[in-house]
């Protein structure tokens, strides 16, 4: 006796009701052409960081100043309750000093956006960790080499460690440029790090209590404005 021909279920089902079935699994609808399903993994993980390879970077709030040079890791030590400068300089990612706690540290990063389009090379994600209640500002600055001149971004990144879990947010346009109005204009202009009308680029770190900062630099462009 000859087998009853059986339809393969997931062929037989509408369109509409299979993404459903793969969302649920844990992936997205793309696109539908004639057809057949173009699907990949969700773009974000569950922490709303993206996914993918990245640097990180964590900004330790502590309540001694540390008295030993310090450089290499991923991490660089601010005061918990003060301020200190990040230093930038262009170049791979590396901490060249992390002991901010007497008044500034120093780490090397690449030039987010070389012809100054707007679109960054890659991109910063922010998050706070630790107990809950403290809070930093980091605004990036530098200096006009003309008039010696300081101007800081009209931009911060202001980071709030509230209860509950803790989610990644972009932060690119806090950290990777200075918008400021350099030429008595009016208008503030854009100016990404390493730009050379500016030089002596730094982060001013300014914590209330916050024990951690957790950076992540993934290599994704952001679009600024």
């Amino acid at each position: 006796m000859a087998k009853p021909k059986v339809k393969n279920i997931l062929l037989s089902l509408p369109l509409a009701i299979l993404a459903l079935l793969i969302a649920g699994a844990g992936i997205y609808l793309v696109s539908s052409t004639l057809g057949r399903l173009k699907i990949t993994p969700r773009a974000s993980s569950g922490n709303n960081a993206p996914s993918g390879s990245h640097f990180n970077l964590n900004i330790i709030g502590v309540p001694k100043d540390k008295t030993a040079d310090i450089s290499g890791g991923n991490r660089i030590f601010v005061p918990l309750t003060g301020s200190c400068q990040i230093k930038l300089s262009e170049g791979t990612y590396q901490v060249l000093d992390a002991n901010c706690t007497d008044g500034s540290g120093t780490f090397q990063l690449p030039n987010p956006d070389p012809t100054n389009t707007g679109v960054t090379t890659y991109s910063v994600w922010a998050r706070a960790l630790g107990k809950p209640g403290g809070k930093s500002s980091t605004t990036t600055c530098a200096t006009d080499p003309t008039d010696q001149m300081l101007y800081c971004s009209i931009y911060s990144m202001v980071q709030v460690r509230n209860k509950g879990k803790s989610s990644f947010t972009n932060v690119s346009k806090e950290l990777l440029y200075v918008y400021a109005d350099i030429n008595g204009d009016g208008t503030n202009e854009r100016m990404p790090l390493f730009d050379s009308r500016l030089q002596d680029y730094y982060w001013q770190y300014d914590n209330q209590g916050l024990k951690m900062v957790q950076l992540r630099f993934y290599e994704i462009s952001t679009t600024v404005p």
